[in-house]
């Protein structure tokens, strides 16, 4: 591939791609005590970790969100100032999601809170099993 003749041309993305079974599809991520935003909101956070992503990208892992979702998510953290959406003209025109200091701070609070679910979340499963069922619509 040449591409000696674009400008700016920073080379080939070197990021490992994002893994799709980033996230167990049976995640109880409503569970967390701890939310910013929706309840998309942390796992876009942790997908933009490691760099900027496109759209399509963060699609993998999050596979079970709309695209009308993720773009209502990603506009929320964008508004709060967690991330920053950045549109690339050339070579091809794209969008690249990426987070803010802001965002990036978010992620230690994101792994506790995690940690903390994980470690309790037997409690937290009988907790929702043995509430009232007008409890669980609130």
């Amino acid at each position: 591939m040449v591409t000696s003749w674009i400008p700016h041309y920073g080379g080939p993305v070197t990021k490992p791609p994002l893994d799709p079974e980033m996230f167990d599809p049976l995640c109880p991520s409503d569970l967390v005590p701890i939310r910013v935003g929706d309840k998309w909101a942390g796992m876009i956070i942790q997908c933009l970790e490691d760099g900027p992503r496109r759209f399509s990208e963060l699609r993998v892992p999050l596979r079970n969100i709309t695209s009308k979702v993720l773009t209502q998510s990603l506009r929320a953290l964008e508004r709060d100032g967690f991330i920053v959406r950045t549109v690339h003209a050339e070579p091809a025109r794209n969008v690249q999601y990426e987070l803010t200091a802001l965002g990036r701070s978010l992620l230690g609070l994101l792994d506790t809170a995690r940690a903390w679910a994980e470690a309790h979340l037997d409690e937290l499963i009988d907790a929702r099993e043995t509430a009232s069922p007008a409890s669980r619509t609130s």
